[in-house]
């Protein structure tokens, strides 16, 4: 029997919430406060603060579907299964239930509640290492459950997560795999054998990575978290995930303007509904990416761009990603930025596939001069980024169909004055860590609300938080204002602002229903999704504080910690939106 998306994602719920996980809205896409990530790629980004030990407002059990943009995966794009944006089941236990719970709960939800057969499934669990112990506990409560031994391999790379920056909480995962084809699955689980399609992974997270080394975590958490797409086309018994009705719709349009059927073409036609339903999702967030050169901009392009390489391919000539565009916001009803932000995705699409119809053509020409050797020199691969829009990855890509290779040491010679965008950076991934929780992060993170605050009082009440991101270095704030802010204002918030450092007020944190928050006048950041009890930070005194702001923190404990605040940049960042950039600098003593 058919099961839908909708039916999938209410059975999930209704599930953990009978063993009492309160349900937390999906977060961005562009993560908030992270400096490690261009885009949110896992549903526990959002709770690396709670993952830490923080108090969640809602408990120690939760359960969500998050959306995800995983970039690493784009040249697999193309297969059965892979995708760019993808939603993933998420559920934790932030220190309240061990293996034992966490397992049985995701058998039983895939055995009971959807029906999964229990002979269809294979387990992996980690083998082990310096570092840390086989994990013969998971394996042993797999077997308790029903699964034979022969079901369950040790491994290791993929059966160990994180810390994702230089420490944090890390531990093995145990990964549940789906036999795909309808016939029966073998009595031995070979875990490279690809029919074997891997839908669900409990992360074990019971170790803390320090600068000394591994050690056991003070709290121990569960993270488990399941493809969507994967898990309805294995119910719906398709072993290619486009055939689901979260991937037709668009397919069906792909056909009608390419003239041509998808078998044959299925390659470049799952490449378009990937990338196009990937950039829709993007364009659509509420933090107004546009494409561009650089950060999420610059993987937005890229997805953009290759979708219209791929349309070439099938001989499509006229403009056509509007028209890719709308199914998916007819697949998606349940997204309402999606349909807020309509106009601008289809605007953004069109503009941008106008722009680079203007030079493929002589694009695809010029490399054609170029690929005469075995090697594309960096400065002829970056005479095509440069003149004629070809992203690095796009021009290797045709350097690879044809057996060539890319100088990129040259090509990255070339692109220093630029702005840096190693392929690690396209991926999403920085050097620090996800749970950078520094001393100065930690006042920075502070010193946004005082910003917040200030650009109201100082500037315009009606001002309101439009983003924001903070790494070691500097803040980043984002905000709904129409014209640069002149000198005076600009020293007169930073005025505001260190005024209030030196009043040493003290920061507190209580937790509070939504409803009665915003009520309150507590601040949010202005289209973001928040759960039905949320934290709220206070500076200064309760019945007369200078802010209230709803926030997962961490924080300062007195505003005399944060030292002295500058504004080193205000720019533009979108229509309507300005950017400030600032920096604390020194201690204040007490």
């Amino acid at each position: 029997m058919k099961i839908t998306r909708k039916e999938i994602i209410k059975k999930y719920f209704d599930y953990f919430k009978s063993k009492q996980h309160k349900h937390i809205p999906s977060a961005s896409l562009i993560p908030e406060n992270d400096p490690t990530a261009l885009f949110t790629s896992a549903g526990m980004q959002p709770l690396v603060p709670y993952l830490l030990g923080q108090k969640h407002p809602l408990g120690k059990r939760l359960v969500d579907v998050q959306k995800c943009i995983r970039t690493v995966d784009i040249e697999e794009v193309g297969d059965t299964y892979h995708h760019t944006f993808l939603e993933m089941f998420g559920n934790w236990s932030l220190g309240d239930y061990w293996k034992k719970e966490a397992i049985t709960y995701t058998l039983e939800f895939l055995t009971k509640s959807l029906g999964i057969p229990l002979e269809k499934l294979a387990i992996t669990c980690f083998i082990g290492d310096k570092n840390a112990s086989k994990d013969n506990e998971a394996a042993s409560v797999w077997e308790s459950l029903g699964i034979p031994k022969e079901r369950i391999a040790f491994l290791k790379e993929d059966n160990w997560w994180g810390p994702v920056g230089e420490i944090g909480p890390c531990g093995p995962s145990t990964e549940i795999f789906y036999w795909k084809p309808s016939s029966p699955a073998p009595k031995k689980f070979n875990p490279r054998d690809d029919n074997w399609v891997e839908i669900g992974n409990d992360v074990l997270m019971e170790y803390d990575k320090t600068s000394s080394g591994f050690q056991k975590a003070k709290q121990k958490n569960i993270d488990f978290g399941g493809g969507v797409e994967r898990t309805l086309a294995i119910l719906n018994g398709l072993e290619d995930g486009y055939q689901s009705e979260l991937f037709q719709p668009i397919i069906k349009e792909i056909e009608r303007i390419s003239r041509k059927p998808y078998k044959g073409n299925e390659r470049p036609m799952r490449i378009i509904a990937d990338h196009i339903k990937a950039a829709v999702f993007i364009l659509g967030d509420n933090h107004k990416i546009r494409p561009s050169n650089v950060a999420q901009g610059y993987v937005l392009r890229r997805l953009i761009r290759r979708s219209i390489r791929y349309g070439r391919l099938l001989g499509i000539k006229d403009l056509f990603l509007v028209h890719i565009a709308k199914p998916v916001l007819k697949i998606y009803p349940d997204y309402d930025e999606l349909h807020k932000n309509s106009k601008i995705i289809y605007e953004e699409l069109e503009k941008e596939e106008e722009n680079f119809n203007q030079v493929i053509e002589k694009g695809l020409k010029k490399f054609e001069e170029f690929a005469k050797g075995k090697i594309i020199s960096g400065k002829e691969a970056f005479l095509l980024f440069q003149s004629y829009g070809f992203p690095i990855e796009m021009t290797e890509e045709l350097a690879n169909e044809r057996g060539m290779k890319i100088d990129l040491e040259e090509y990255n010679e070339e692109f220093k004055r630029h702005q840096a965008l190693s392929r690690t950076a396209a991926a999403g991934m920085f050097k620090s860590g996800l749970a950078d929780e520094s001393e100065t992060t930690i006042k920075l993170h502070t010193a946004t609300h005082l910003l917040n605050e200030a650009l109201r009082r100082v500037v315009n009440s009606k001002i309101r938080q439009k983003g924001s991101n903070i790494n070691p270095e500097r803040l980043r704030f984002d905000f709904n204002f129409d014209r640069k802010l002149t000198d005076k204002e600009i020293k007169d918030i930073e005025d505001w602002v260190n005024a209030q450092i030196k009043k040493g007020l003290e920061v507190h944190r209580e937790e509070l229903p939504l409803e009665q928050a915003l009520k309150a006048g507590v601040q949010a950041e202005f289209g973001a999704k928040y759960p039905e009890m949320v934290s709220v930070y206070t500076i200064g005194p309760k019945k007369s504080p200078v802010s209230k702001e709803i926030c997962t923190g961490p924080h300062v404990a007195n505003t005399k910690d944060l030292g002295t605040f500058k504004i080193i940049k205000e720019q533009s960042s979108a229509a309507g939106v300005r950017r400030i950039k600032a920096i604390v600098e020194g201690v204040i003593q007490r």
